[in-house]
C-alpha cells in the first residue's frame, strides 16, 4: 500500500530540514524542506500540511501539489513553497521507489548522461580568490560561482567598484579561457551601481551574472538585462511560475529555481517548461544538503534547457556536518571530470542515512543569517 502513514521533519547541521515520508508499506521518501534561517517556521508549516496527507495515497503527486497550495486562503511565499517543496520531493522518491526508477525516467526518461557542476568560492581578497578557485579546480570543477562583493554603499566607491573588478579579474586569470566563472551579485547591489560594474566585467566573460536586484525589484531587471552583455540570471528567491513570468519576459539568460523554496520537483518542472518558452536555460540554486542536490539532479537529467548545477560540498559554511555525511554511499553524487554520472537508483537516487539523520536531529540547529549595516547604520543586504 502506499497510503501516507507517518511524516517526520529533522533539523539537523549544519543548517537543514529534511522530511521523512512512509507509506502503510514501509516505503519512505526523503525530501529537503531548508529555508536558511526560517526553517523552524517551515517546520510548524509542514506539521500542519501532513493534515492533509496522513492517510492519502503517496502517488496522486500532482492532486497533492494542487492542495498542498491552493487548499487555503493565503497562499505561497518562502514558508509554505518551503514547506510543500520538502513533501513533494519526498512524494517523488516514494514514486520512484515504488515503480523501481529514478525519478527522472518518471519525468520523461534522461535527455543527458551527466550534469556539469559548478561549487561557490569565497576570497575577499585577489590572492585568497585564486587560492579558493585553484582548491575547487584541484577537486575537478570546471565552473564556479563568486560573490561580487560584501556589503555595497547605495552609490558604490571607486575603491568598491574596482574590488569587484580585481577579484573577478583573479578568478579569470586561474581558470583561463577553458573554465567558467559566474559572479554573484546577491541582490546586494542597487540597480545604479549594477549597471555601473557590468561593463566593467564584460572582458572577463562570467558565465552570467546572478540577482542584480533583490526580487521585489524584479521589474527592474529588465533595465539591468538591457545594460549589458553578459547573461543575467535570477531566481533562488521566487517561487513559483507566477513569479518567474515577469523576469523571463524582461530577458534573463538563466532561471535559479530553489528545489527546496519553489514547490519542488512539481513546481521548477514546470518553471522549465516555461523557461524553455523564453529561450531560458535551467541552473538551480542549491547551496543546501545531499536530498535538495539529488532532487536538483533528477529534474536535470528529465530537462533539455539544462544548464549546470549548483553544489555546496565544502562550502565555508557547512559547519557540523558535510554534504555527504548523511549518505550511506557517497559515490553517487562525486564528481566525474566536473560532472555528476546520471544516477540511477530508485527514487531520487540516493540512500540517506536514517540513523545518522536522527542522532543529529537530536541537536538541530539554530542556523541565522548575519545582520549587516552601512557605516552611517542603516541596513545593508547581505
Amino acid at each position: 500500500m502506499t497510503t501516507i502513514a507517518r511524516i517526520e521533519t529533522f533539523l539537523v547541521a549544519p543548517r537543514w530540514l529534511f522530511v521523512r515520508v512512509e507509506t502503510a508499506s514501509g516505503i519512505v521518501g526523503w525530501g529537503e524542506a531548508t529555508c536558511e534561517g526560517r526553517s523552524e517556521t517551515v517546520r510548524a508549516a509542514i506539521d500542519q500540511l501532513a493534515e492533509l496527507l496522513i492517510g492519502r495515497d503517496a502517488l496522486r503527486i500532482e492532486d497533492h501539489w494542487q492542495v498542498l497550495t491552493k487548499g487555503s486562503f493565503y497562499r505561497g511565499g518562502p514558508i509554505l513553497a518551503s514547506a510543500v517543496a520538502g513533501l513533494d520531493q519526498a512524494l517523488w522518491d516514494i514514486a520512484g521507489k515504488h515503480f523501481g526508477a529514478p525519478v527522472h525516467q518518471l519525468l520523461g526518461g534522461p535527455v543527458r548522461d551527466r550534469i556539469r557542476m559548478y561549487g561557490w568560492v569565497g576570497g575577499d581578497e585577489p590572492s585568497e580568490v585564486r587560492d579558493h578557485i585553484a582548491a575547487q579546480v584541484e577537486a575537478g570543477l570546471t565552473a564556479v560561482k563568486m560573490n561580487a562583493s560584501g556589503k555595497m554603499s547605495p552609490l558604490a566607491s571607486v575603491a568598491e567598484l574596482n574590488g569587484v573588478v580585481a577579484r573577478v579579474a583573479a578568478a579569470r586569470e586561474v581558470l583561463g579561457e577553458d573554465r567558467d566563472v559566474a559572479v554573484d551579485f546577491h541582490g546586494r547591489f542597487t540597480l545604479a551601481n549594477a549597471r555601473r560594474v557590468a561593463p566593467l566585467l564584460e572582458p572577463y566573460r562570467p558565465l552570467f551574472l546572478e540577482e542584480p536586484v533583490v526580487p521585489e525589484n524584479s521589474h527592474l531587471i529588465g533595465e539591468f538585462v538591457r545594460s549589458t552583455t553578459i547573461p543575467v540570471s535570477t531566481g533562488e528567491r521566487l517561487y513559483s511560475r507566477q513569479e518567474f513570468l515577469p523576469v523571463l519576459q524582461a530577458g534573463i539568460a538563466v532561471a535559479q529555481p530553489d528545489l527546496s523554496h519553489a514547490g519542488g520537483i512539481t513546481e521548477v518542472r514546470k518553471i522549465a517548461t516555461l523557461a524553455e518558452v523564453y529561450d531560458v536555460q535551467l541552473a538551480p540554486h542549491c547551496p543546501l544538503g545531499p536530498i535538495a542536490l539529488a532532487a536538483c539532479l533528477q529534474i536535470g537529467f528529465a530537462t533539455p534547457n539544462y544548464l549546470i548545477q549548483e553544489q555546496s560540498i565544502g562550502i565555508h559554511y557547512n559547519r557540523g556536518a558535510e554534504v555527504l555525511d548523511y549518505c550511506l554511499d557517497k559515490t553517487p553524487l562525486a564528481f566525474v571530470d566536473g560532472y555528476v554520472e546520471r544516477l540511477t537508483a530508485p527514487g531520487l537516487g540516493i540512500e540517506v542515512d536514517d540513523q545518522a539523520v536522527r542522532s543529529a536531529g537530536k541537536t538541530g540547529h539554530s542556523w541565522r543569517g548575519p545582520i549587516w549595516r552601512h557605516r552611517d547604520g542603516s541596513y545593508a543586504e547581505w
